[in-house]
């Protein structure tokens, strides 16, 4: 029986524990308060990190959508000017391919007007009236007239250097300024392309 007596004793001297002064881990242990303070605060840091990270992840989402626009405003700019020079371009073009076209048709009527000048002299003679030249004449004048071909040198018209070339000057008490008192040579003109000058007599006032 001694031995059972001193397990009393031993059990009298134990202090009680008490539980609600020290907090329990989860598996029941005992856990000291100041882990516990560490390990909220620790939730804490991690909450203020997650909130910061999206907060960065804002900006960054941010940063890359002004980029996006900024790029393609760039390249807006870049289809719209590169669209007024094809226009450009296109408008240089047709002006260059009209101006090729009245050059060649030019070359071709000035090739012809030895031919013309014939029929011209011809018909001032009534050499063409009747005969089969005469329609020959109509025919090819009518052909040049529809790509635009006109006559220039008019009797009574003021002389003009631009368009006249002066044979011979005739001094005249009538007249004030220089003016065409004969075309001995029509000229001929393509739109605002002189094919030939006309060779005129010109009148000039006396001195």
């Amino acid at each position: 029986m001694a031995p059972k007596k001193r397990d009393d004793e031993n059990d009298a001297n134990l202090e009680p524990i008490d539980e609600s002064t020290e907090p329990l881990a989860e598996d029941g242990a005992v856990t000291d308060a100041e882990e516990i303070d560490e390990l909220f605060a620790a939730e804490d840091a991690d909450v203020e990190v997650s909130e910061s990270g999206n907060t960065l992840d804002a900006d960054i989402d941010h940063i890359l959508s002004e980029a996006g626009q900024r790029e393609i405003e760039e390249y807006r700019d870049r289809a719209a000017r590169a669209e007024a020079e094809l226009a450009n371009f296109r408008t240089r073009v047709e002006r260059d391919r009209a101006a090729n076209r009245e050059a060649v048709i030019a070359d071709v009527i000035r090739s012809l007007l030895p031919a013309i000048d014939d029929l011209d002299r011809a018909a001032a003679h009534g050499d063409l009236e009747g005969s089969p030249l005469e329609l020959v004449a109509q025919k090819l004048r009518a052909a040049l007239e529809r790509y635009g071909l006109r006559s220039v040198g008019v009797v009574g018209e003021p002389f003009d250097p631009a368009v006249h070339e002066a044979i011979v000057q005739l001094p005249s008490a009538d007249v004030t300024e220089n003016t065409v008192a004969d075309v001995i040579e029509g000229g001929y003109a393509l739109g605002d392309r002189l094919v030939r000058p006309a060779k005129v007599a010109v009148s000039v006032p006396q001195g």
